[in-house]
């Protein structure tokens, strides 16, 4: 295992992991860190579906904290996807185990980390959630930050109880086939400078359209969310974030830069005492999806929120700052 400089350039650097290979060939997934010297804390984000870290605002907070950063692209996402594979594809979320627990192995036994903060994003909340969840009594994690989890799916009661059975035989019966996606390009326009917002990103790897809906993929979410209604019993503090209110637009809207474009927040909150025993619930006003590249002033919440709940939780104080 061998860091090089990351193409975030430094103090960015990543390392390759190699996974155990499917039917699709040779699978991988990437681990970046950004590491501050003498510290005994880290964080562990995954990104979204759609999705790859480049949020380094978020990793120069965590550094501001006395955090090392570190971020999975997870496997067949950003950095770690290759020619062969579809894009984004896993027939069962619990495949994405392997690449955390060694992501974890690292932090841990190699980097010496004693704390450690895992920190998830829409798809990657609830990917980091129920990872947790099994792993349940070990203490390999001291806490999780869930931003904008994707723990329901965006769309009615009705239509989730019902769907649900009917995507699950599809996706096992015909992983690869692609469905009609649902992804608003619009959301992506509101982040990216080139169109309306303020963050530089590869297009490429987060493309506005999205990549193709997976049957198997989509599955596997299902399979997910099944699980989380039964209770997940994480046994550690969880922090969930969402915004105080949603947008569904098939145009472009001011209200994208003030919403989430992408699931229902009030679902999002009524979910969160189904992770575990101890979960807080924060609503961010004007909050987009992904909180922390939203709006100035919305952000700054999320990071104040944050903060306190780190304090309070893991006993987290800014560096210099005595207990």
């Amino acid at each position: 295992m061998e860091f090089r400089e990351d193409i975030l350039g430094a103090p960015y650097e990543a390392t390759e992991l190699e996974l155990r290979a499917d039917d699709e060939g040779a699978v991988c997934a990437t681990l970046v860190r950004r590491l501050v010297p003498g510290a005994e804390r880290a964080v562990l984000y995954i990104h979204g579906y759609n999705d790859y870290f480049f949020q380094t605002n978020l990793a120069d907070h965590y550094a501001a904290l006395g955090f090392s950063f570190y971020a999975l692209d997870l496997r067949k996402y950003g950095r770690s996807l290759r020619p062969h594979q579809s894009p984004n594809f896993v027939r069962d979320l619990a495949e994405y185990d392997e690449e955390i627990d060694e992501a974890v192995r690292i932090i841990r036994e190699v980097d010496g980390h004693r704390q450690l903060l895992l920190n998830g994003h829409s798809t990657g909340g609830l990917v980091g959630a129920l990872w947790a969840g099994r792993r349940a009594g070990r203490g390999v994690v001291d806490g999780l930050f869930l931003n904008s989890p994707f723990l329901s799916m965006p769309a009615g009661a009705a239509v989730r109880t019902a769907g649900g059975p009917v995507v699950t035989a599809i996706g096992r019966l015909r992983p690869t086939r692609i469905l009609p996606s649902s992804l608003n390009p619009h959301y992506t326009h509101s982040l990216h400078r080139d169109h309306k917002g303020e963050w530089d990103f590869d297009l490429r790897l987060k493309p506005a359209e999205g990549f193709p809906l997976y049957a198997g993929w989509l599955s596997a979410i299902h399979q997910g969310h099944r699980q989380l209604r039964r209770g997940l019993g994480i046994d550690v503090p969880v922090l969930l974030m969402a915004s105080t209110k949603s947008i569904s637009t098939t145009t472009w809207h001011h209200g994208l830069h003030q919403a989430d474009a992408v699931l229902r927040a009030d679902d999002i909150a009524a979910q969160g005492p189904k992770l575990g025993r101890h979960v807080t619930v924060v609503r961010i006003e004007g909050g987009m999806h992904d909180l922390v590249l939203s709006g100035e002033a919305a952000r700054t919440k999320v990071f104040a929120e944050l903060d306190h709940w780190l304090a309070a939780y893991l006993d987290v104080r800014p560096v210099g700052e005595d207990a």
